[in-house]
């Protein structure tokens, strides 16, 4: 049995994103706690993922952007604590923002 709480051990300093993987499973099921302070997606880079996405911000802020396939129009989501989405396969997204006041500490699910 593991046990942890999301909320500790969070760095002071985090010169990059922090990613931990807390659990696997088959089918490629991951569940990945990230924690953000004023990170943001590389100047034109998209998340363009094989899996499917679970997210749910739990702490702080954010902004994402998501690219209409069809259109190519850029959709700006923000997100507040509570707030969840979920990505489907191949929809090119990125984080254009993250709160820097307090960490954005996110809860992700991966699968497929």
């Amino acid at each position: 049995m593991k046990a942890a709480n999301l909320f500790e051990s969070i760095p002071s300093a985090l010169p990059g994103e922090l990613v931990e993987v807390l659990a696997e499973g088959k089918g490629h099921l991951r569940i990945v706690r990230l924690v953000s302070r004023g990170h943001a997606s590389s100047d034109g880079f998209w998340y363009d993922q094989e899996e499917h996405e679970w997210v749910v911000l739990l702490s702080g802020s954010a902004v994402m952007s998501f690219e209409d396939p069809v259109s190519g129009e850029v959709n700006v989501v923000t997100l507040a604590p509570g707030d969840w989405l979920e990505i489907p396969p191949h929809a090119r997204h990125r984080v254009e923002s993250t709160s820097t006041a307090e960490p954005a500490v996110w809860l992700a699910v991966h699968w497929g």
